[in-house]
């Protein structure tokens, strides 16, 4: 099969024809029609410390259709149109991941192939109302986003929710959800047009987090907020704790302004805030997240398609942070 390998020199991805992978009895097979990049991989391809003696095939996002199921499956067929659950190895306790929790892609070979073998517990059925390049964009970004607003931002459906640096795909998701539940939402964003197009989706406002004065704006729109969901951290981050109504709940999901600087404890313990960290999520909450998308037939925001074969091109779309939505790889073109 061909596959998108790993160049361990120049950190770069590649064509390649490697061996179509072993099917064991708890397995199925899977003909990947579309993937989708993350974060997660890009920062595979900076910081350059992935290092294997076998070609490393990335991707965690996928979504394609079962060819061939092990003997031991019973919940699923040849046939059935599917979408990857990439939270590997929870663990037994919801809260937390274990030691050998992993994201799909490395150790264990990702979606940037034509076809994949993996256990049946990690595959759920596509949504019906969705394409394979809307589900390809769902796994990562929708789970993370389900965990950030759901568990631990512990959203109830009077809470006014913000959502920070929106444009990526967790933040979208993250406003789909609220919106979808019907909180009133607002974002912050580097772009005034990725504004416009969220207010569009069903944001009620939002302010350009270049601005310096970004947060007194956002607090004379919207006042304070029960939840925010945020995936940069960075010297900005303290004036989410002002930002936050007494009670309130961080959820932090990423990285992508650095270092946290300059909180004040008084902040936070006097209004008795709740920051948590968080990474993917666990199998009931995949599931969970693919009940709302499917009862409320929400659809992920797509950015752009690219054949298999540019997905070096799309690293950099990515990388330039222009993007409005899920970049997607059409699978069927190398």
């Amino acid at each position: 099969m061909k596959a998108l390998v790993l160049n361990q020199e120049t950190y770069s991805l590649s064509v390649k024809d490697v061996d179509l992978p072993l099917l064991s009895p708890t397995q199925v097979r899977i003909k990947i029609k579309a993937a989708s990049i993350n974060h997660h991989e890009l920062w595979t391809l900076q910081e350059k410390n992935l290092k294997s003696n076998s070609d490393i095939i990335l991707g965690s996002d996928g979504s394609g259709v079962i060819e061939k199921v092990g003997s031991s499956v019973k919940n699923l067929k040849t046939g059935d149109e599917v979408v990857i659950n990439p939270s590997i190895n929870w663990g037994a306790d919801n809260k937390v991941h274990g030691q050998n929790y992993e994201i799909l892609g490395f150790p264990s070979q990702g979606t940037f192939a034509e076809y994949i073998c993996i256990d049946h517990t990690y595959v759920g059925l596509k949504p019906g109302h969705l394409s394979f390049e809307e589900s390809a964009a769902l796994p990562l970004a929708g789970l993370t986003g389900y965990r950030a607003l759901f568990s631990r931002g512990q959203f109830e459906s009077n809470n006014k929710v913000l959502i920070t640096g929106i444009g990526g795909g967790v933040a979208l998701f993250a406003l789909k959800f609220a919106v979808a539940s019907g909180a009133d939402v607002y974002i912050t964003s580097g772009d005034a047009t990725k504004i416009s197009k969220a207010i569009h989706l069903g944001a009620k406002g939002g302010v350009i987090y270049r601005d310096k004065n970004w947060s007194s704006e956002l607090r004379e729109m919207a006042g304070g907020f029960d939840v925010i969901v945020d995936g940069a951290a960075g010297r900005d981050f303290a004036r989410l704790t002002e930002l936050a109504n007494p009670g309130g709940r961080i959820a932090l999901f990423g990285r992508t302004a650095g270092q946290i600087t300059d909180l004040n404890p008084k902040t936070i313990f006097w209004k008795q805030l709740s920051i948590h960290g968080t990474t993917m999520g666990n199998k009931d909450e995949f599931e969970s997240m693919l009940k709302l998308v499917t009862t409320e037939k929400i659809k992920p925001v797509i950015d752009s398609v690219y054949p298999a074969k540019d997905i070096n091109l799309a690293f950099k779309k990515m990388e330039s942070a222009d993007q409005f939505g899920k970049i997607i790889m059409n699978m069927k073109q190398f």
